[in-house]
């Protein structure tokens, strides 16, 4: 679909810029409308269910409510009592409702931005992209996707090593004593397990005749299409428009240290 096509150092870099300005702005109206903005091309645009949009994005709700009564919780008391907002036994005022909403939201619409980043972008692909539009070190990329092809291999691993130690008789942590006891019987075999993973590949990748040079040339070429600079002008623009809503509702504000 159109967000799994985009190139992934254009998508990264224009959801940076857009956190950085959200992180400027501090009323409810503009991140509210952005959140909404993001998980709707999230899911329309993304080929993401909307099960499993919300089975990541339910924690970062927890996130935000603990936020949200945080704030409400330490308040202080209002001024005038007729400013005030009613919430469960609590009465809050207004101006202390409005900066725990704003901040919730930020957390949600911040999440919202980082999931649609890793709903649609493959990593191989945001490495080689780093490589070609960013000019990573070659090294340094293809030791990160050397790393990221090891975890599930040391999963693997670790599931083995914990079937020997049964069949040994090792018994399963009872306590967090055993626990301990239990993590340091694994680190070792683990540790030895990706050294020499370690130094196959290095070895491979050497024989293949990987040097990290630059002006290699690459199998896969990541390109820079009129899509990606759609989705910059549409994230943009759809900014300055919620702000602009915000700023006709008379919310919006400028973050001023605000916690």
């Amino acid at each position: 679909m159109f967000l799994k096509s985009l190139n992934p150092s254009i998508k990264a870099g224009t959801i940076t810029i857009v956190i950085i300005l959200l992180a400027l702005v501090f009323d409810p109206i503009t991140p509210l409308l952005f959140c909404i903005w993001t998980i709707a091309i999230t899911i329309l645009f993304g080929q993401v269910t909307i099960k499993k949009w919300f089975l990541y994005f339910s924690p970062f709700l927890i996130l935000a409510f603990g936020f949200f009564w945080t704030t409400i919780a330490f308040a202080k008391d209002a001024a005038n009592n007729s400013d005030i907002v009613p919430i469960f036994w609590l009465e809050v005022p207004t101006e202390t409702f409005l900066l725990a909403i704003s901040l919730s939201l930020r957390v949600l619409c911040f999440s919202a931005l980082s999931l649609l980043f890793i709903f649609t972008t493959k990593p191989t692909d945001f490495i080689l992209s780093l490589m070609q539009q960013c000019k990573l070190s070659s090294k340094l990329a293809y030791g990160i996707l050397a790393g990221f092809r090891f975890l599930p291999m040391l999963k693997e691993e670790l599931f083995i090593i914990r079937s020997a130690h049964r069949i040994r008789g090792v018994n399963r942590a009872k306590s967090l004593k055993n626990y301990i006891e239990n993590i340091k019987r694994y680190s070792i075999p683990l540790l030895a397990s990706a050294i020499r993973k370690a130094e196959r590949t290095a070895i491979a990748m050497e024989s293949k005749g990987f040097t990290g040079e630059k002006g290699r040339t690459f199998y896969r070429t990541m390109k820079v299409t009129q899509n990606d600079w759609l989705f910059v002008f549409l994230m943009l623009t759809f900014l300055v428009g919620s702000s602009f809503i915000s700023w006709k509702l008379g919310f919006f504000q400028f973050y001023k240290g605000e916690l």
